[in-house]
Order: structure tokens, then C-alpha cells, then sequence
């Protein structure tokens, strides 16, 4: 097998593995979706940190590492992250799956083009405008659709970029074991709001393997294969999958909570995928040639 066949090869896998990831979050968000009757969204909310908390530690074991923990950007990873999974599984209650992760990708994307003073960054944010403006019910005759809902999912898609940025803070610093210790601090910013809205629900046997199946659908599973995935593909091209996600929160909403979209509102999540897409290689691309 030549040299060629042998990186397309290489490249399979861990792209797969990216692809799986993907499916496994949405998958994991029409779960959460389906127990906001039971528990409220900020219930559930609870719940995935909780499970999802616990996996991390079982899985990473922080309390190996060594030294001064840094506290400062702890909290705020933490914060971030947990009013992040609140916001978003609130704006989860009143819009559907694939709008609202499409809304919350505008934080990511305002975090690539940032700073930039490249012209062709400027259409990318141009075109994502275009397609937030498309989710907008401007007359009665588009179907209706949640004001508060658009406004909270854009609030978790700066809860997004501002995770990234602390991520990348601490992930440069002091290594994955960090999002354990980020997901501790997320959950002891969520849990008071979902005990207080989903009581002694929460502890219901009932839920467990529900509990269990967000934690790792949402959590534990995504996590593993995208650490395993960024070891062995470009940066770039991990970027390039992760901007299918609004199509596949579309078709998981549409499969699993049968939420139908219309034709305008899948012209929006094309647009502000292409313009995630478009970001992300150029990003990359002024990175590798500075």
C-alpha cells in the first residue's frame, strides 16, 4: 500500500470518530429535551453536570495533578460552562434542537473571525447575520418562532466563545485535566437552579438510566473520541466536521423530538455552517502562514 493510501487510511478513523461525537451530543440533547417535562431544563441541566461530572473524574483522575490548581481561570471556565448548559437547555424549551444549536455556533464563529482584518472574514460574519435574520418570524405568514428562545440560545453561544477562550487558556497550561475541575465548579453553579425548579425529582430511581445515558451521550463519550481524534488529524479539519453539527441537531430533532423545520430556517443553519466552515479554514490557513 503506497505512502497515500496509508494517511487516507490513518485519516479514517479518527474522522469517523469526530462524525460519531457529533451524532452522540445531539443524540444526547434530544434526550435532555425529552426530560424537561419530568425535571425542567434546569433539572436536566443538573443532571448531565452531575453524571457528567462524575464520569470525567472517574475517567481523567485530576487529583493527580501537581502543584498550584489556577483558581482564577478555573471559575471562570467553570461559570462559563455551567451558565452555558443552563441557557442553552433553556433556549432548548422554547425552540427547536437544530436552531438553536445553529444560533449558539455564533459564538465560536465570533470568536475565529475576531480581531481579523481580513475582508473575507467579514462576509463570513455578513452571511451568518443572514442566517440568524432568517430565524426572525418578520410576518405572520413564516412560522412562528421563539423571540426569548433565539435570544437565550445566543446568549449560550457566547457563553460558547468565552468557554473556548478559557479552555484554550488552561488546556495550554495545564492539561485536560483541567475540564474536570471545570465541570465540578459548572455543576456548583447549575445544580442550585435545577434543585430549586426540579426538587426531590431529582432523585427519583426512574431517572437513572437517563442520568446515565445524557452523562455519556453528552459528556463522556463526545469528549473521549474528540481528544483521541485532535491527536491525529489537523486542527483544521476538526474544525471543518464540527461545523456539521447544526445539520445534524436538525435531522436528531427531526428524528428523535419530530421537529420539522421550514425551508427558511434550513437556509439558515446552510448559511451559518458555511460561514463556520469558511472561518475555520481561514483561520487555519492565516495560522500556518504567519
Amino acid at each position: 500500500m503506497s505512502a497515500s493510501g496509508n494517511a487516507r487510511g490513518g485519516m479514517a478513523w479518527p474522522v469517523l470518530a469526530v462524525l460519531v461525537s457529533i451524532v452522540s451530543v445531539q443524540a444526547g440533547a434530544s434526550l435532555a429535551k425529552q426530560l424537561f417535562p419530568v425535571i425542567g431544563p434546569t433539572g436536566t441541566t443538573t443532571v448531565r453536570l452531575v453524571m457528567g461530572t462524575l464520569i470525567l473524574w472517574a475517567v481523567l483522575r485530576p487529583w493527580r495533578v501537581r502543584g498550584t490548581l489556577p483558581w482564577k481561570w478555573l471559575l471562570a471556565y467553570g461559570v462559563t460552562l455551567g451558565t452555558m448548559n443552563t441557557v442553552f437547555y433553556l433556549a432548548l424549551q422554547r425552540i427547536p434542537l437544530g436552531i438553536a444549536v445553529a444560533v449558539e455556533f455564533l459564538g465560536p464563529l465570533a470568536v475565529a473571525v475576531i480581531g481579523s482584518r481580513r475582508a473575507i472574514d467579514f462576509v463570513w460574519v455578513a452571511l451568518a447575520a443572514a442566517g440568524l435574520l432568517l430565524f426572525v418570524p418578520w410576518d405572520q405568514a413564516q412560522q412562528s418562532l421563539d423571540i426569548i428562545g433565539l435570544l437565550l440560545a445566543l446568549l449560550a453561544g457566547a457563553c460558547w466563545g468565552m468557554y473556548i477562550v478559557f479552555g484554550q487558556r488552561l488546556g495550554a497550561d495545564h492539561g485536560t485535566s483541567m475540564v474536570a475541575y471545570g465541570s465540578l465548579v459548572a455543576m456548583v453553579v447549575a445544580a442550585p437552579w435545577g434543585i430549586a425548579s426540579a426538587g426531590t425529582a431529582l432523585l427519583a430511581p426512574a431517572l437513572l438510566p437517563a442520568a446515565l445515558g445524557l452523562g455519556v451521550l453528552s459528556m463522556a463519550l463526545p469528549y473521549a473520541l474528540e481528544m483521541a481524534a485532535l491527536a491525529r488529524i489537523p486542527t483544521r479539519t476538526f474544525g471543518l466536521l464540527m461545523s456539521l453539527e447544526p445539520a445534524v441537531a436538525a435531522l436528531c430533532g427531526l428524528l428523535f423530538l419530530h421537529e420539522r423545520l421550514g425551508v427558511l430556517q434550513w437556509l439558515a443553519i446552510a448559511a451559518i455552517m458555511a460561514a463556520s466552515a469558511g472561518a475555520t479554514l481561514g483561520a487555519r490557513t492565516s495560522a500556518r502562514d504567519a
